[in-house]
């Protein structure tokens, strides 16, 4: 009894050391732990201020060869709108040098540096006026006119354009603080955030005397430079950049204050820009939902969501056929817009009861369509019937010059072999007895008239023999000219 007793309390005291050794183990994982995701978010550690602060101030400057630079990759920004060639716009962004002075702005408010922001802010505004002035005699160009899917797709900003701009120009001024800076970063966020194509978009609706064009894209264009420019001006901060010291200290405060409060009021004006857009970019998901939704229901609508949509107004505009709507059906759907959030919106329904009109479109284009397949499959056999026949002639053409250099050759050797010829003639006779067609190669000869009969029955003889061997021939008559 007394050894089972023993046996329990060395197995308690057993289970209560291997508790306290996990206990320990997952107390030193939790403190590893904690410290070790410090060290992994911290950026401080590797932060090469003064490095950092010579990269931005000399990326600032937009002259000479920079200038160039900028004009001819504006110039390819808007080839490549203009052909909606996603690479083509990429490439251009990648030796676009727009980021300097929107980082010199945000760095140089955080540092309280009121010659670079000074120069920056001239650098910035000589920037967008060569863009600009670059787009717009390219697009100024009749044949480059078309506003492609590329260009309208930077005519309105989006909420997520705000996200994009605020994650990039964070990335963008991390990546330059290190110790070594990573340039494949600063070529992704040139890309990512895509400064160039608005401000080509701008340049096409001043070419094109579309001012909604030109105001939407420089809209966007300016957020992304906000928040770029506020990224650098929090990590700035942040990093705790040295503050520029000015021996006149009054001067120095008011320089300071002013920084302040451009960057307060760059900051909530970019709040104010985000929150606008996030309630624009919320109304129309719920008004596209709303819409999907009445489709599901089997209400015919003609037209894009876009075009259906108005935010200003607050009204949703749709045109439908083939039904005739009650107004049980109109207030059904007005309560399924409130229960989505769209309050106090106008529903507009366009209908047309009557939709014989639309059908007889449509099956215009259905005979249309078979129309144009039946052509073209006519076409195609046209095309493979003279191709064969092309194909034909140019085997007949061929043998035919074949035959052709073959002869100039034979008659090359003829002269030089037989020096009493006067004339020679090649031809193919056709003879038939009404049961089969036969082909006769006839060689026909004139001789000089000193030549006697003799001889020349043995030269003509001769003469065959060696055309045939020549020639390749089976069958093949010498005979004299009259």
């Amino acid at each position: 009894m007394e050894d089972k007793k023993r046996e329990n309390l060395e197995e308690d005291k057993k289970f209560q050391e291997q508790k306290e050794e996990v206990q320990k183990e997952f107390k030193g994982f939790f403190q590893s732990l904690k410290e070790y995701i410090p060290q992994l978010l911290n950026i401080k550690r590797d932060t090469d201020r003064e490095a950092t602060a010579r990269t931005i101030r000399e990326g600032i400057s937009i002259k000479g060869q920079t200038a160039w630079i900028l004009v001819f990759s504006i110039l390819i920004a808007s080839i490549g709108l203009n052909v909606s060639s996603t690479a083509v716009v990429i490439g251009a962004m990648l030796i676009s040098p727009l980021m300097g002075p929107i980082l010199g702005i945000g760095f140089s408010i955080g540092v309280n540096d009121v010659d670079t922001l000074k120069a920056s802010v001239i650098n910035f505004g000589a920037m967008v006026f060569l863009s600009i002035i670059t787009s717009f005699i390219f697009f100024s160009i009749p044949i480059f006119k078309e506003a492609t899917p590329e260009i309208l797709a930077r005519t309105k900003p989006d909420v997520r354009d705000v996200l994009i701009a605020m994650a990039g120009g964070l990335a963008l001024i991390i990546a330059i603080s290190r110790n070594k800076p990573q340039f494949n970063t600063v070529a992704g966020v040139a890309i990512a955030t895509a400064l160039m194509p608005p401000l080509c978009t701008a340049g096409f609706g001043l070419a094109t005397g579309q001012f909604n064009y030109f105001g939407g894209a420089m809209f966007l264009f300016t957020i992304n430079c906000i928040y770029i420019a506020l990224a650098a001006f929090a990590i700035t901060k942040y990093l705790k950049f040295p503050m520029l010291k000015y021996i006149n200290q009054a001067k120095r405060k008011r320089i300071s204050r002013i920084a302040s409060l451009i960057a307060f009021v760059i900051l909530a004006f970019s709040i104010y820009l985000f929150y606008q857009l996030y309630l624009l970019n919320n109304y129309t998901i719920r008004a596209e939902k709303f819409i999907k939704d009445l489709k599901e229901e089997g209400v015919n609508i003609i037209g894009d969501n876009s075009e259906s949509i108005n935010y200003q107004e607050k009204e949703i505009k749709l045109y439908v056929f083939g039904n005739d709507y009650s107004v049980r059906d109109m207030e059904r759907w007005e309560e399924h817009m409130e229960d989505l959030g769209l309050r106090n919106t106008k529903l507009t329904i366009l209908k047309s009861q009557d939709d014989t009109g639309i059908r007889e479109d449509i099956d215009q284009i259905k005979e249309l369509y078979i129309n144009s397949h039946q052509m073209l499959s006519s076409r195609d056999e046209t095309i493979k019937e003279k191709d064969l026949r092309i194909s034909e002639l140019e085997k007949d053409l061929r043998r035919y010059y074949a035959n052709e250099v073959q002869f100039n050759r034979v008659i090359e050797e003829i002269r030089i072999n037989y020096s009493d010829l006067q004339e020679i003639r090649f031809a193919r006779e056709f003879a038939s007895n009404f049961e089969k067609i036969d082909t006769l190669n006839i060689v026909s000869v004139k001789w000089k008239n000193k030549l006697n009969n003799r001889k020349r029955k043995q030269q003509e003889k001769q003469l065959q023999e060696w055309l045939k061997t020549r020639l390749n021939l089976k069958q093949l008559e010498v005979r004299q000219l009259n």
